[in-house]
């Protein structure tokens, strides 16, 4: 297989609202910045499923903490439930707990709400996997995943995150934002060639999006996954900026491309335009 990475498993998003990648984010240089939420975090994001359980040194070299540090804070979390220690190794893993943030952002995202019933049509007419993602930064994360019987990747699940630029939800969702902003985020984007196939030149990738606001869908095949192909199409708000991507999975043992792409195309496109909020008058 041509892979060589697996995917990152890793806001109220209303459809009139801003994307959350349009919001200004705050300086850690500003005064009002704590620095133990910080170290904080980097101890729970050291757990990036690359290892179940982490020792108390391996936590310390993860986060750059010392190991007196370190203790405080894996004692800490262990003491709010959100890691659990193994009496015996002494080590440490992520508690279910921690998926208590995931519902509550799944029950209170109005984007996510609407677009269930819209997805679960989709799935039921087409027999394919549907997905909605949101953009976060340089990458997409499925909030939203309806598989079918034929699924090619099981392992992607609400919460999987995959880099935006070689992905049809991704690139549809790239293709609403400004030349500086795309130049913005393909700089600070690792531009890795997952396969033989995938377009990591940012002139190219450009090229593509200006492609992709023509035609209103992105259309991907083995570019991260081989064997996987992906159209997708943005859900805007009113400024057309992308909130999210609704896009349509297939495997390659079940695509034809004369009876499929126009199909899903039309499909995806009709359905983000549903969820997308009306564009503003012109003054």
């Amino acid at each position: 297989m041509a892979t060589t990475k697996t995917p990152r498993t890793r806001a109220k998003a209303a459809a009139a609202s801003e994307t959350p990648a349009a919001v200004s984010t705050p300086s850690a240089d500003s005064t009002l910045y704590v620095q133990s939420v910080e170290k904080a975090m980097k101890v729970l994001t050291a757990f990036d499923g690359s290892k179940r359980h982490l020792s108390l040194s391996e936590i310390a070299v993860a986060t750059g903490l010392d190991i007196s540090a370190a203790q405080r804070f894996t004692f800490t979390l262990s003491a709010l439930g959100y890691l659990l220690k193994d009496p015996q190794s002494k080590k440490y893993e992520l508690s279910p707990k921690l998926l208590d943030f995931t519902y509550h952002y799944l029950v209170s995202n109005e984007l996510v709400s609407r677009a269930a019933p819209y997805l679960q049509q989709l799935a039921a007419e087409t027999e394919e996997a549907t997905n909605l993602t949101v953009r976060l930064d340089t990458d997409i994360v499925f909030v939203l995943r309806i598989v079918s019987r034929s699924v090619f990747n099981a392992n992607v699940i609400v919460g999987s995150r995959l880099p935006a630029y070689c992905t049809a939800p991704g690139l549809a969702m790239l293709a609403t934002l400004d030349d500086a902003e795309i130049d913005d985020i393909l700089a600070r984007t690792n531009l890795v060639q997952f396969t033989p196939v995938t377009v990591t030149q940012p002139r190219k990738i450009k090229e593509r999006l200006a492609r992709i606001r023509k035609q209103g869908y992105s259309h991907t095949e083995d570019e991260f996954f081989m064997g996987d192909i992906s159209t997708a199409a943005a859900v805007v708000n009113q400024d057309g900026r992308a909130i999210g991507a609704i896009n349509i999975a297939v495997p390659r043992v079940r695509w034809n491309a004369e009876r499929d792409e126009r199909r899903f195309a039309d499909l995806v496109i009709q359905t983000a335009g549903a969820l997308s909020a009306r564009r503003r008058q012109e003054m």
